[in-house]
Formats: structure tokens, sequence, C-alpha cells
């Protein structure tokens, strides 16, 4: 079968690699219709990933139809339209153990240290394998589940919930998933960029209050968005070494600070900027179990996935895909491939 295969940095090439069998009776194998381009699988091809292991067939944001699965799977059966998790832990572990199965000690993602769904075919377990309502939830929307389940895990994580004055930096996808869950727990949030044409789309997707980070002081924005207060909550959806420090400058004494990054660059942080506000940081990574939480979200149309989607490329138009997300920033938002 085809399969998109990243061999190390730099190097992406669409190869032939055997198709996956049923070799355990948890396994479902799915025939693979859209996948999403996240700003991980860019830095997988880059080298901006630290957290990947070469070579890899990338993609972990796939839905499609079960192929085959093995004799314990009874939830869903070949025809099936789902959509996979990429969390594969190991169930014993200390963050196994206390519920954290997201940062397994030794966790393997889909796409990133095992093939992922970027393939023509994609196999998984049983338990991260979900059944689609295609009725509520159209088949190419689908492909933003498991980007808004880290969506819910940050908002999760920092407790964000109603009345709190949230700060995301970023509008990308992460940024924007993480914007309209804060939003549909009752949150208001701000959220900036560098591209008006991003916080156009963000505006139209119910952010509060968006502001142009090269046109318009963050510090008194933020001021002024809380009255002074200083940020609640500040996700940072951009994740270089200059938005830590913006973050611990806006957030509120006693407020939250959630990190996504996975870049391996150092930032320097002086310790006071902790101890003085007190402020609790909280580091996130993927999502625990958040999959069936998002697609309520979806079906009651709580919020709006399908406004990220701005374009779609045949799968074997992966190069054409990399370079318009690196290339127009500016207009890009989720980047579709379809088999």
């Amino acid at each position: 079968m085809k399969a998109i295969t990243v061999t190390k940095p730099f190097e992406l090439s669409i190869t032939d690699i055997p198709l996956p069998e049923v070799t355990d009776d948890d396994d479902v194998v799915i025939k693979v219709q859209f996948g999403g381009i996240c700003g991980s699988d860019i830095g997988i091809y880059t080298g901006g990933n630290s957290l990947a292991k070469y070579p890899i067939v990338i993609g972990h944001e796939f839905v499609g139809r079960v192929e085959r699965v093995g004799q314990g799977v009874k939830h869903v059966k070949a025809g099936d339209f789902v959509v996979s998790d990429i969390v594969n832990s190991c169930g014993h572990c200390y963050a196994c153990r206390t519920g954290y199965h997201n940062v397994c000690k030794n966790l393997n993602v889909t796409g990133v240290h095992i093939n992922g769904g970027f393939a023509q075919y994609a196999k998984t377990r049983a338990d991260n394998v979900y059944l689609v309502d295609t009725n509520k939830i159209p088949e190419k929307t689908a492909c933003l589940i498991e980007p808004y389940a880290v969506g819910v895990e940050i908002n999760t994580r920092a407790n964000v919930s109603v009345g709190d004055k949230v700060v995301v930096f970023g509008s990308g996808p992460a940024g924007l998933a993480a914007m309209q869950v804060a939003i549909a727990r009752g949150a208001q949030v701000l959220i900036t960029d560098i591209f008006d044409e991003r916080l156009t789309l963000a505006r139209e997707m119910g952010a509060t209050k968006v502001i142009n980070v090269k046109e318009v002081d963050l510090h008194t924005a933020v001021n002024e968005f809380t009255e002074n207060e200083g940020a609640h909550v500040v996700i940072d959806a951009v994740c270089s070494p200059q938005s830590i420090l913006d973050a611990l400058d806006i957030v509120a004494p006693s407020g939250r600070f959630v990190v996504l990054g996975t870049g391996a660059t150092p930032s320097e942080i002086p310790q006071v900027a902790f101890t003085k506000k007190g402020i609790n940081v909280f580091g996130t990574r993927l999502n625990n179990k958040r999959f069936p939480e998002v697609m309520k979200l979806f079906e009651q149309r709580k919020v709006t996935p399908e406004k990220m989607i701005t374009h779609t490329y045949k799968f074997d138009d992966i190069e054409k895909a990399f370079d318009v997300i690196k290339n127009e920033k500016n207009r890009v938002c989720k980047v579709l491939l379809e088999w």
C-alpha cells in the first residue's frame, strides 16, 4: 500500500509498505479516507519535534472505514465509519495507574513512534476506535476530533470554567480548538496572532477579543481585557522561548499557565516569575480519553470545527500541502488529505 513516510528530517516520500495485518484479538484495520495535517507532522518533517522516531509513517488525525477487526472486537465492524485515538499506553506505569495514560512512561503515539494514518490503511487498537455518526458529524469534520480532544485536555488541565478570562497565544488549529472549548465552558477568551486573516477566523469562531501582537502591546491589551487582574488562564499554543516569558508576565497571581510545546530549545525563566505570583503551571500532551466529550461537543454544535478547514489535497499532493502550510501561513488553518 501507499504511505507517506519521513525517513529523517527533510526527507519525505510516498512509499510502498506492507498492508497492516490483524495479528491480535483487539486489532482494528482502517481504510483511511481523510487525514488532517498537524503542526507536529510538520515538526517531524523539519526535525523540530523532539519526541519523534524515524523512519515513520506520519499522520495522527485520521478517519475512515473499518476494513478488518480481530476476534475480540465487538463495538465496531467492517464498513463502520470511525475515528482513532492515538495514545497507546502500557497500563501499569505510575502515570497509567494514576489516570494519566497520555503521559505513560512507555508511551507510543500513532504517527510519532509507530506508523500513523497517512497511508491507505492504518492499524490501531480497539480501545482507541470510536464509531462516528455521520448524520451528526460529517466525515471531513471528524478529522478534527483529535485536535479538539487536545483542546479539551488543555482546558481540563487548567480547570477552565464559567467566568474565567483566558488568553490563548496563537490562532492556529491548536489555539482555536482550545479557544472554542474554553468558550463552551463559559469562559471569555482573548486570542493573539501576527496575521489579521487568522484573527478574522478566530473572531468568526467566537473569540471575545482578538489582538495582533505586531500592532498592539500584549500587556496593555490583557490589562484592558481583565480589568488589570491579569489572565486567569494562559494557553501557549505558540510555544517559543519568548512566549513562555510573555505568559508569565500577563498571568494573574494564582493563575494557571498551560504549556503545549514539544520543541527542545531551552527557555531562560527566572524562578521569581513562578514564586512571586504563585502560579500553577501545567504541561499537557495529547489527550486523556477525551474523544467522547469532543464528539458530544460536535454533535451538539457547541463548537464549529468545520470553519478551520481551509484546504483539501489528494494524499499524493502531500508536498504541495506542506508548501502551502509553510508559505501561506496567513490564510491556512487546517489542511486535510483525501484518499
